[in-house]
């Protein structure tokens, strides 16, 4: 009986071994016929279409999403959409890859691996935050510091990033490429040009469809939405820095000493402020200040560059007039601009600045938070030479994703939160808990605004509260902001407006309604400041 359980048990051990030995086998012959793919030569004709396959693989779920959701199910022209876009996309990104591989070689695969490189993280934003990658989102990206930038790191984006850029790009350095002649070159083009313009032309009665989503299938489509976009912005940028355009000169017409304060909040959505009815009581401080007066409205654009210039230009335009701070100054008032933010258009000013240069001797909680704006705020105020001044803080209290990240911990009042930059991995009650801490100590910093420019006794004194634009938290699936106002839900463009004037000041005019285009003026009529360019019916002054 020893004998045959010795036996069996050389059998099993025998065994063990040679499903190892066959493991090992496999593994090996796999990274073989692996290496031997690589090595093989592959035409170009083949490798730009594999190319194009895995782009349109990896990085367009959201954009078919999309398309799925739009279209009518019930006809068979919505089958034709799906079907030509489809194919359009492949044929498109196979003639790009084709060309670009041709005519630069070496430099061409430097080009796509940045391309696949690129997709992944903004594949990644799309799929985690809902965002679409048109103009004014690509002007968020040119405008984001580091700070901000860094705020976004997470191992799901690592992951997109190896996955869909580094394990592509190996394939891509390591595979033998015959590129053809010149003479297959011009036939391949050619025939593949013809073929995207007759299928183009043969979807003519779908063009209006394309047209009335256009802005999100542009923004959807990789590489062109942030390729197309981006070379948009940066012609827009260089026709709106050209030189500003100067406002006729100015005069201060009274010696009263008078100061504004403005603050330009940061994603600050009226929804939830306690003073413009959401329930919670988000406005502790400011529900029982005095002379406090709070409205709803409406921001000009979802983005901060777009709506900061709409708060500080005197008329809706698109060119480069001479902004308020600059305005101002230029004309003798005392101007200091305070900010943790960035994206406002070039501040002319000798007394500019930035957290960092505010924080640089600082200690304390507050120098980590936007509370560092209101350092020696008052005596700033109190030690100036001229009687009319103009402060203006620029926040980023409620910027997300990290909105837990934006408050000391002392004003984490509603619990549990956020801690994530994935907010679709928050449940819904921590994301606005998080968010709803920001407007809590956004709260304390007005007030503590209002209390500096109280125990100023000899000037008249306001502070006017804008936010550049609202916020989504989750609704319909979107997060953060930067969809296109025509197609934006109304989280991310209803904001509130907050006005607080010290007593024996100036009053409001009885039933207005405010808007960001009110600031200019109001400001000046406030400072006694005339102009021919001043519009009596922007102000919301008595």
């Amino acid at each position: 009986m020893l004998k045959n359980m010795n036996l069996k048990e050389k059998s099993i051990k025998n065994s063990q071994q040679t499903n190892v030995l066959n493991q090992n086998g496999f593994i090996t012959n796999f990274f073989s016929r692996l290496r031997s793919k690589l090595k093989k030569d592959v035409k170009l004709t083949h490798f730009a279409m594999l190319m194009s396959v895995a782009n349109f693989l990896f990085f367009h779920y959201h954009c078919f999403a999309f398309v799925a959701d739009n279209v009518d199910w019930h006809s068979f022209n919505s089958i034709i959409i799906i079907v030509s876009l489809v194919v359009i996309m492949l044929v498109a990104n196979f003639l790009v890859f084709y060309l670009v591989l041709f005519l630069f070689r070496f430099v061409g695969r430097l080009l796509l691996a940045l391309t696949f490189a690129v997709n992944a993280v903004a594949v990644y934003f799309i799929n985690t935050y809902n965002v679409i990658l048109d103009e004014s989102m690509i002007s968020n990206v040119f405008n984001t510091n580091y700070d901000e930038a860094s705020g976004f790191w997470s191992f799901k984006l690592v992951l997109y990033f190896v996955l869909f850029a580094v394990v592509p790009c190996i394939y891509l350095f390591k595979v033998k490429i015959i590129n053809g002649t010149w003479k297959r070159f011009l036939t391949t083009s050619s025939l593949t040009i013809v073929f995207l313009l007759v299928l183009v032309f043969a979807n003519a009665g779908n063009w209006l469809w394309i047209d009335k989503h256009a802005t999100k299938l542009g923004g959807l489509l990789m590489p062109w939405s942030y390729t197309v976009n981006s070379v948009r912005y940066q012609t827009h940028q260089h026709q709106q820095n050209k030189k500003e355009i100067l406002l006729p000169d100015a005069a201060i017409t009274d010696n009263e000493k008078a100061v504004v304060v403005l603050v330009i909040g940061e994603s600050a959505r009226s929804q939830n402020f306690s003073l413009c009815g959401y329930e919670k009581n988000t406005n502790p401080l400011l529900s029982k200040t005095q002379n406090l007066f709070a409205f709803k409205t409406e921001s000009d654009a979802t983005y901060t560059t777009a709506s900061v210039k709409c708060i500080l230009e005197h008329k809706s335009t698109s060119d480069l007039y001479e902004i308020l701070p600059n305005y101002l100054y230029r004309n003798g008032v005392d101007v200091v601009w305070r900010t943790s933010n960035w994206g406002e258009p070039p501040v002319h000013i000798k007394d500019y600045q930035n957290q960092k240069q505010l924080a640089a001797d600082c200690q304390g909680e507050e120098c980590g938070y936007d509370e560092i704006l209101l350092k020696g705020l008052k005596e700033r105020i109190s030690a100036s030479e001229k009687n009319k001044i103009l402060i203006v803080l620029h926040t980023s209290t409620s910027h997300g994703p990290q909105y837990s990240k934006r408050y000391p911990p002392r004003f984490e009042v509603f619990k549990p939160v956020c801690n994530s930059v994935e907010l679709s991995h928050c449940s819904r009650e921590e994301l606005i808990n998080a968010y709803d801490n920001t407007i809590v100590y956004t709260d304390y910093l007005l007030h503590r605004v209002i209390e500096d420019l109280s125990n100023l006794k000899e000037y008249k004194s306001t502070m006017i509260f804008v936010s550049d634009h609202g916020e989504s938290l989750g609704e319909k699936n979107l997060y953060m902001h930067g969809v296109p106002k025509s197609i934006a839900p109304k989280e991310q463009y209803e904001i509130p407006f907050i006005v607080w004037l010290s007593e024996d000041s100036k009053q409001l005019k009885p039933g207005i309604s405010v808007s960001q285009h009110n600031i200019f003026h109001s400001v000046m009529n406030f400072l006694g400041v005339e102009s021919p360019i001043y519009d009596e019916e922007m102000n919301i002054f008595q």
